[in-house]
């Protein structure tokens, strides 16, 4: 892994209360909003399974810095199945 480049952690909540570390892996647009596909390969062990989430971005209101803030917000079913074939698409095109 000497040539990947340092991915973004964040640390959600999970559905159960438990604290998730992710790393973001992208940012994308679906009809006109956009969503980041997060994933917990994070320093995983080589063999453990990796989970992977789409979320919907929300910008927020820039801190008291000035820097721009954004939170992840989770999408329906139905609408996470689309996601789902959206990055696998874009993920195939690329590897190409």
């Amino acid at each position: 892994m000497a040539n990947q480049e340092e991915k973004d952690i964040i640390e959600l909540e999970g559905e159960e209360g438990e604290m998730l570390k992710l790393c973001v892996e992208r940012y994308f647009f679906y009809n006109g909003d956009e969503y980041v596909l997060l994933s917990d390969d994070c320093g995983q062990e080589d063999g453990e399974e990796i989970s992977h989430y789409v979320m919907k971005v929300q910008p927020l209101p820039t801190d008291e810095d000035g820097e721009e803030m954004e939170e992840f917000v989770p999408v329906d079913e139905d609408l996470m199945d689309q996601l789902i074939q959206v990055v696998e698409a874009t993920f195939d095109e690329e590897d190409e």
